[in-house]
């Protein structure tokens, strides 16, 4: 019981003094380690704090850089598109300028080849290779060549149309940037050359035109000319065949009427050979009456050869009319197939510029 009653021992003052220091150097450590974790998790906090608004702010700026190139881009895009839309319907334009250019340059070439078709129907000496069919070849070369230009050109239009097609450019690339940009200028140098094609096509046309029409013209006054002096000709020998015809009558009358005459003095050269005897002599109007039949038989003679000489003349003059009335309706066949049937086509041709 004495045991359990004992009290506990009892520390000595310098014992409690160093206990009371030892707490108070743990007390104080591990308050300066509690502060030093303290300060080190602030200056982390703040350190964390300023590496993540950084990373933020890095961040932010990042993504404002990409939206406004996005936004730039997507304007770019959208600029481009514009773009090529307009520039797809000024080739649409031009393509069916193209198209009407060519369509318009079938009838002048049907026509110029009729034209040759029909003065294939010439005659005779007209049917001449001359100014006019010299020109209307040169306009058949000249459309059968702008035909041929205008039809590669207009493939060359659909095939740029379909580089420039707003379907191609959808995609939203930096390329197709460039691409639309490189098509768009393509498309206009393309455009520059149609717009020279069709003008100087157009004016090729016209001026050929202008020659074919000169020279139906020109062709056609000399005909004219060439058929007036035909007929100031064929006149002439109209003239010329009365007045033979009139000589003919007139030599024949002569011939006639010298038939009277040779016979008197025949008869009279009869009568006399039965005179009697010594009477039956050459006297001076025996020789008279013989001279008299010689010079009528003469006289006769030299207008039967006139009247011969007449004839073949008024033959001829007959076969140089039947000539110029041929040559006249050789003429008269020329003008119809050139002023009627060639230039009333070729007058109804129209260039225009398209």
């Amino acid at each position: 019981m004495a045991r359990l009653l004992q009290a506990p021992p009892k520390f000595h003052p310098s014992e409690w003094d160093i206990a009371a220091r030892m707490q108070c150097a743990s007390t104080e450590a591990l308050k300066s380690r509690s502060e030093r974790m303290i300060a080190e998790s602030q200056r982390l906090l703040d350190e964390i704090e300023k590496t993540t608004q950084k990373t933020q702010s890095d961040v932010n700026k990042k993504l404002e850089q990409r939206r406004e190139e996005i936004k730039f881009w997507k304007q770019e895009l959208s600029n481009r598109l514009e773009e090529v839309v307009h520039e797809t319907e000024l080739l649409l334009t031009f393509k069916t300028r193209l198209k009407k250019s060519l369509e318009s340059c079938k009838e002048p070439l049907v026509i110029a080849q009729k034209c040759l078709l029909n003065r294939q129907r010439r005659v005779g000496i007209d049917l001449v290779h001359d100014e006019v069919e010299h020109q209307l070849v040169k306009e058949v070369e000249i459309l059968q060549g702008i035909i041929a230009l205008l039809g590669r050109t207009l493939e060359q239009t659909d095939e740029q149309i379909s580089f420039v097609s707003p379907e191609d450019w959808i995609d939203f690339s930096n390329t197709n940037v460039e691409k639309a940009d490189k098509q768009r200028k393509n498309s206009l140098a393309l455009r520059v050359l149609i717009d020279g094609i069709l003008s100087q096509t157009a004016n090729d046309i016209r001026k050929q035109c202008e020659m074919v029409n000169a020279a139906f013209r020109n062709r056609v006054k000399e005909v004219k000319d060439a058929k007036h002096k035909l007929e100031a000709l064929l006149a002439m020998v109209m003239d010329e065949t009365a007045s033979q015809e009139k000589n003919i009558a007139a030599l024949k009358q002569a011939i006639a009427d010298k038939e009277g005459p040779v016979k008197v003095a025949q008869t009279r050269l009869e009568a006399r050979n039965h005179r009697p005897n010594v009477e039956l002599c050459y006297d001076t109007a025996q020789y008279r009456l013989i001279s008299e039949v010689e010079e009528i038989t003469r006289n006769i003679q030299r207008l039967q050869d006139a009247l011969a000489e007449a004839e073949t003349e008024l033959k001829a003059l007959s076969r140089q009319q039947l000539s110029l009335e041929e040559e006249i309706q050789v003429k008269e066949n020329t003008l119809y197939i050139d002023e009627v049937l060639c230039m009333q086509m070729w007058e109804s041709v129209n260039i225009n510029n398209f």
